[in-house]
């Protein structure tokens, strides 16, 4: 299939792309207008500003389906939320419709649902309109709902090895005490490969691993995975924990902010029945991350 791939170049998108290559699929990769160069089989798409759908139906001419990687974790100027998470989306599953490309698999995210946080809202905005227009039998979407994504690359990733190494850890609480089920993220690209060779697979499917436990317990798994002793874990106060993350509000480029707080103190679970149906397996276990995905 000829395969055009929204966020080509982030930590998700990239490994989307070598999988579907792997498996013979033709990508065209979107990366942001401000890459001076383009690569082969490269597309300059903007987020920020493509919120038309006129502007995406030159992109769709040939293309047989379409993946959506594009995520922010934050709202900044440069790449503002609404537009990134919602109003392009929607942009380009309208083309989408109007050129006749009916499989769109969305990558979205687990525990939106109840979540008033910007991030949650734009993205159940996105994926409602997805539906709508999959009701209208104008689309044939797949919507991916992955728990924290593990992998190299990853920031947040990155940020979980580097708090495993530490002998002794400040953590807020309720980041501490939220349970997650971190998914391998080979794991969701072989999702979406599987996704694309079965067209009849539609709706929301949750992209967790097979087991769920707390952050701090996830820490403490990956800790082990490097050979470390177990840690000395503190607990910051909630009064503290506020505070910073307000202050982190104030700092644009930080990703510790009170949206990350909310996103991050609060559970990131659900069911793997479909998404190892997918996989014809279970999915990476927790404790096994670090030798199959830090690399």
């Amino acid at each position: 299939m000829r395969i055009l791939l929204t966020g080509s170049t982030g930590f998700i998108g990239h490994t989307l792309q070598l999988a579907l290559q792997a498996a013979g699929h033709t990508v065209h990769g979107g990366v942001s207008p401000r890459q001076s160069a383009l690569q082969p089989g490269q597309v300059r798409m903007d987020f920020s500003k493509d919120t038309l759908a006129a502007a995406w139906l030159p992109r769709l001419q040939g293309i047989d389906a379409v993946v959506n990687a594009v995520g922010v974790l934050r709202d900044t100027r440069a790449r503002p939320i609404d537009a990134v998470h919602r109003d392009t989306p929607i942009a380009l599953f309208d083309a989408c419709a109007q050129a006749g490309v009916r499989r769109v698999v969305q990558i979205s995210a687990l525990g939106i649902d109840g979540s008033d946080t910007r991030y949650a809202q734009t993205k159940r905005a996105a994926e409602t309109h997805l539906q709508a227009l999959a009701a209208q039998g104008a689309l044939h979407p797949a919507i991916l709902r992955p728990s924290v994504v593990y992998g190299k690359g990853g920031d947040s990733s990155a940020l979980f090895m580097n708090l495993a190494r530490l002998p002794v850890a400040l953590f807020p609480g309720p980041v501490l005490d939220a349970r997650v089920q971190p998914v391998c993220v080979h794991d969701l690209a072989a999702a979406v490969v599987a996704l694309l060779a079965a067209l009849e697979q539609t709706g929301i499917i949750e992209c967790t691993g097979p087991e769920a436990l707390t952050m701090g317990a996830f820490i403490a798994s990956l800790r082990q995975q490097l050979g470390h002793r177990p840690a000395m874990v503190l607990r910051l106060p909630q009064v503290l924990t506020n505070i910073s993350a307000r202050l982190g509000d104030a700092v644009p480029a930080s990703p510790w902010c009170s949206e990350t707080l909310a996103m991050l103190g609060s559970d990131n679970v659900g069911n793997p029945a479909v998404f190892e149906q997918l996989l014809g397996r279970p999915g990476v276990h927790f404790s096994q991350l670090v030798a199959t995905a830090w690399r």
